[in-house]
């Protein structure tokens, strides 16, 4: 449980960065990431990585994860099973 005094500092950092953002009118959605340095001042709008591509395991699983060949009664996915059959299907 934080303290009054705790309480009290955190009250006036927080008021403090919204008086920050208030000055920087143009981007105060991205105020952090500016601090960061993850803002793109041409864009004006925080610059995302791009996504990693799929493993050849996670295509498998998601092709094959509503096919009730590889799902238990209870709808759990049966990984071994789908284990066993990922190994075995050719590969190109």
């Amino acid at each position: 449980m934080p303290t009054k005094r705790e309480r009290e500092a955190y009250a006036r950092g927080f008021t403090d960065a919204m008086k920050m953002a208030e000055r920087q009118p143009e981007a105060p959605s991205g105020f952090l990431d500016a601090m960061e340095g993850k803002f793109d001042p041409k864009i004006g709008y925080s610059v995302r990585k791009p996504k990693r591509k799929l493993s050849a395991w996670n295509k498998f699983v998601k092709a094959n994860s509503k096919k009730s060949e590889f799902r238990y009664r209870d709808g759990k996915l049966n990984l071994k099973k789908m284990g066993v059959a990922f190994r075995r299907k050719k590969r190109r």
